[in-house]
């Protein structure tokens, strides 16, 4: 079973930074993709960021030229840096896994960050992040 937990969530000040972490277990393929989400109160879930097994990494305009995403296979965790935080990025951020059987379609699941919310079967219980002067 494919679990995934989440932490570094924390508060900061406009302009300062946090990484979050996704640790993920039950990954039984080579082909795999782990996305980043937000959700504020009352807002659909707005996918953010996408690396694949494969290398491919993806952004959404919202957090583009500030946010980070990169992997540790070893501990089979993945980050996400968030630099030049603003308010509206308050959130509660999840992460998601999804797996595949080959590159193609890996490839795929990070080709649009607006599909993260309805291509990704597994999800995290999410971690805080408030953004507050």
């Amino acid at each position: 079973q494919l679990q995934l937990v989440e932490s570094g969530g924390g508060s900061v000040q406009p302009g300062g930074s946090l990484r979050l972490s996704c640790t993920a277990s039950g990954i039984t393929s080579d082909y795999y993709a782990i996305a980043w989400a937000r959700q504020r109160p009352g807002k659909e879930r707005e996918g953010i960021s996408c690396i694949s097994s494969t290398g491919l990494t993806n952004f959404a305009s919202s957090v583009m030229g500030r946010f980070t995403i990169t992997r540790d296979n070893a501990k089979n965790t993945v980050y996400l840096q968030m630099n030049n935080l603003k308010p509206e990025d308050t959130s509660i951020y999840y992460c998601a896994a999804e797996m595949r059987r080959e590159t193609a379609t890996v490839q795929a699941l990070c080709t649009k960050t607006v599909l993260i919310r309805t291509s990704f079967g597994s999800w995290g219980q999410g971690a805080q992040v408030a953004i507050t002067s």
